[in-house]
């Protein structure tokens, strides 16, 4: 999935959680496997090649996780959208952008985008993309979504304790071996050698989204590399969104979404998932937790 994935185990000694991590390693492996949209070989790279041209039909668990995928993008109103893989890399974030893009060129980098041209069939298990051109990737559930299927995975062989971290996409089990709950430290986004809060977790997920290690400055204003992909600009407003609930996939959709949607529209949107709540921090610095927590 393109990202580095840290795995704590809790066990009777040390081979025994050596061979637990093997079968985490294995297990995110397979998933990367199915989803990946940069190896040629996946069910996903070959739904995106035959975009415009047929359906494809591909396993229930990549269908049922597109599914989900699109409903996130309906509640969120575009905001979320795993098609913003067709998206052409117009913004640089590496140093090398003097001057922000031409309005036209912004327009026209999302063409392919729009996960209403996503065609699902649950009775045939097949995707179709409707646009030449188009694509669909899991940068942003993938990681999660793997992190919550090892946690389950390790919950069923009996082991009591654990950490799956893809990324900053966290989901944890169970307490450390001195019967405390784990402590996740939230980074500031201003002072990075600083930690904003420490929390404590349960049996429960973890993610971040933020703007401060990737973003370009014009006229004042920061541009981070997360991008709305119905309008192809940058998200604006928030440096960074952490947000905890059951679910490390549906906690990343929601950290994603909410640095696009801003933290007015955000607090709406999650006020009706009491189960999840969040810490935003804006671009001035201020600190908005949500009030379900």
């Amino acid at each position: 999935m393109g990202g580095r994935f840290d795995i704590t185990i809790v066990a009777e000694d040390s081979l025994t959680s050596e061979k637990y991590i093997d079968t985490v390693i294995a297990e995110i492996v397979r998933i990367e496997n199915l989803i990946s949209d940069w190896k040629p070989e996946t069910q996903i790279s070959e739904v995106n090649r035959n975009a415009g041209i047929h359906p494809v039909k591909v396993d229930r668990e990549v269908f049922e996780l597109t599914r989900r995928a699109l409903q996130f993008s309906q509640i969120t109103n575009g905001a979320f959208d795993i098609s913003f893989a067709a998206m052409d890399r117009i913004w640089k974030f590496d140093g090398s952008m003097k001057e922000m893009p031409s309005a036209e060129a912004i327009k026209k980098s999302v063409e392919k985008v729009g996960y209403k041209n996503i065609i699902l069939d649950g009775v045939s298990s097949t995707i179709f993309l409707k646009l030449e051109g188009m694509k669909i990737g899991f940068g942003a559930l993938g990681e999660g979504y793997a992190a919550d299927r090892c946690r389950e995975m390790m919950l069923a062989k009996g082991v009591k304790a654990g950490i799956v971290n893809g990324s900053g996409d966290m989901s944890a089990w169970g307490k450390q071996p001195n019967g405390e709950p784990w402590k996740i430290g939230i980074t500031n986004p201003f002072k990075k050698n600083k930690l904003l809060d420490v929390v404590t977790l349960h049996e429960g997920a973890v993610t971040t989204s933020g703007n401060y290690e990737k973003f370009v400055v014009f006229n004042g204003k920061r541009y981070s590399h997360i991008i709305n992909p119905s309008t192809g600009y940058p998200a604006t407003g928030l440096a960074s969104v952490t947000v905890f609930g059951p679910s490390a996939e549906m906690a990343n959709g929601f950290s994603t979404s909410l640095m696009v949607l801003g933290s007015k529209a955000g607090l709406v949107l999650l006020k009706k998932y009491p189960e999840y709540h969040c810490i935003m921090i804006t671009d001035k610095g201020k600190v908005i937790r949500s009030k379900n927590k």
